[in-house]
């Protein structure tokens, strides 16, 4: 039993390393300008020009989600999640959640980012989605995910990568995980259909444009 922990322990601790690099570089404060996260909203700001701003400050992100939708989500985390220091959180916040149940391992990013207009939120949703992304319907005013599957000494892992923009506001929901005992991956859809619900979530929790 204790060389089974040895080994759950140092499988961990690169999983730990890669959540927190990749957070930094995809969604925190070392991502380039045009690259960082995005709010997403329902259209409300729908009658807001493309110079205007439909919001001022982001919402609380740890507080977006249910503790049941947090449980079926990342099984084991703490309800609250974590709260990434940003340098500038009356524009930009975002919050984290990861657990390991047993041998499976869930990370979830829920990250806001307003921008100064609905253009510049425009250039910044198309700046993250290009490429390989994948239109999600009604979700936002526009929204689009991005599937990785990548696979390192054997072990699978797979991450769901969500933009939605509503208004001057965009949302990222990094969503991914991996089971340790089968080195298998989650199905593309369990994690595309997971990252589909906290964008939903947290759209819903942008206020009434102002």
């Amino acid at each position: 039993m204790r060389s089974l922990s040895l080994l759950l322990a140092a499988r961990m601790l690169p999983v730990a390393a890669l959540a927190t690099a990749g957070w930094a570089w995809t969604s925190g404060p070392y991502a380039p300008a045009e690259d960082r996260p995005a709010v997403a909203a329902e259209p409300k700001a729908a009658a807001v020009t493309e110079a205007e701003a439909a919001y001022d400050k982001p919402p609380s992100p740890c507080g977006v989600l249910k503790s049941q939708a947090v449980e079926e989500l990342v099984p084991g985390a703490d309800r609250d999640g974590k709260e990434l220091r940003l340098t500038d959180p009356e524009r930009r916040r975002t919050c984290s959640w990861s657990a390991l149940e047993g041998y499976d391992y869930r990370w979830l990013d829920v990250g806001y980012d307003l921008r100064d207009s609905t253009a510049a939120a425009r250039s910044a949703y198309a700046a993250r989605t290009g490429g390989s992304a994948e239109s999600v319907d009604g979700l936002g005013e526009q929204a689009a995910v991005v599937m990785k599957l990548s696979e390192k000494d054997g072990q699978q892992s797979r991450e769901a990568k969500l933009v939605a923009r509503s208004g001057n506001a965009v949302v990222t929901v990094t969503y991914n995980g991996m089971d340790f005992q089968s080195e298998s991956a989650p199905k593309a859809d369990t994690l595309r259909d997971g990252a589909v619900q906290a964008a939903r979530a947290a759209l819903a929790a942008l206020p009434d444009p102002r």
